[in-house]
């Protein structure tokens, strides 16, 4: 399965500055367009419960499907699916049903658990011409990985995406 880390950072490196932060308040409209294209371009869309909590609502054209510890205690949402399995199960259950691509949309608790797993096989970066001096990092529980630049495309005069191969 083809499974795509997608993430707008600082230019320290930082998906945010606190963890109730939408990436909406400090990314580039660009950078919102090509999220929107991508995770529609891909079909399935995971993100963990803090990440959700910064939007609260199903996303048009996507299944969302939403990593929390207890599903159970989620507000159950229309076109919203909550689950507790870890990256492997998970995947193994969404190539059972056909799935063939994932994106991962935060935060990163679930881009280190995926990661982790040796899970993802491609990476894209928006970088935002922004420095947080603190915040929440990329990603963190997992070993090393080595990526391979494939590309690096200007999205607008001061912000740059990277896309690796894993």
């Amino acid at each position: 399965m083809k499974i795509t880390l997608i993430a707008a950072i600082s230019a320290d490196g930082k998906i945010a500055e606190r963890t109730d932060q939408s990436s909406m308040d400090w990314t580039s409209k660009e950078d919102t367009k090509f999220f929107i294209e991508k995770t529609k371009e891909a079909g399935t869309l995971v993100m963990g419960r803090k990440t959700f909590a910064t939007i609260n609502k199903p996303l048009k054209g996507r299944r969302l499907i939403v990593l929390t510890r207890d599903p159970s205690k989620e507000t159950p949402m229309p076109g919203v699916e909550f689950t507790s399995e870890e990256p492997v199960a998970l995947v193994r259950r969404l190539e059972g049903e056909g799935c063939a691509e994932l994106a991962l949309g935060g935060g990163a608790s679930v881009y280190g658990q995926f990661l982790q797993a040796g899970l993802v096989t491609e990476v894209f970066l928006t970088v935002e011409p922004i420095l947080f001096g603190g915040g929440v990092p990329l990603a963190q529980g997992f070993d090393r990985v080595p990526l391979k630049l494939e590309s690096v495309k200007q999205l607008n005069s001061q912000t740059v995406l990277l896309h690796y191969i894993v």
